[in-house]
């Protein structure tokens, strides 16, 4: 995260102390910016669980997920770091996961996407797409044609075997 402690206590209002008291470090600052946007992620997963069309659900799912990468700046520069090895932000990744392979076990089961998709396929897929929306990048909008793009190749229509996972 480029911003300091000071700033991110400017801005929130809060005095630096504040901060302190309830993270002893950016690191764990960050971990818990990371963690609670993962969380929110899932939360929306799980609501679209319940949609009538599967394939509209995982699309909205993914839609969201870049979403926030975009709206978010500190979540995204966040997620690319080492945080990502925190306990509590991997919970909150394994939390994540599951409710990605429950709602492409649904689309997988209605034959709308390729039988050999998995929820950790498309968190990686998701992962690719808000490469381009970053932050800062002058890609306005750009970000909903790859994803998609992304998500026709998900689509059980015309698809040829994938190779095993690594």
């Amino acid at each position: 995260m480029e911003a300091s402690i000071s700033e991110i206590a400017r801005r929130a209002g809060i005095g630096k102390g504040t901060v302190f008291r309830h993270f002893a470090t950016k690191e764990s600052l960050a971990a818990a910016i990371v963690s609670d946007r993962l969380d929110e992620l899932a939360v929306t997963g799980r609501t679209l669980l319940e949609a009538a069309d599967p394939e509209a659900a995982l699309l909205a799912f993914m839609t969201a997920g870049v979403e926030l990468h975009v709206s978010d700046r500190s979540f995204c520069q966040a997620a690319t770091t080492d945080v990502r090895r925190d306990p509590v932000v991997r919970a909150a990744a394994d939390r994540l996961s599951g409710v990605a392979e429950a709602l492409t076990d649904r689309a997988r089961r209605k034959g709308v996407i390729r039988g050999d998709i998995t929820g950790e396929d498309v968190i990686r897929m998701l992962t690719a797409a808000c490469q381009a929306a970053a932050p800062g990048e002058d890609v306005t909008g750009a970000w909903r044609r790859y994803l998609h793009l992304i998500f026709d190749g998900l689509r059980s229509e015309g698809a040829r075997p994938l190779p095993p996972p690594a």
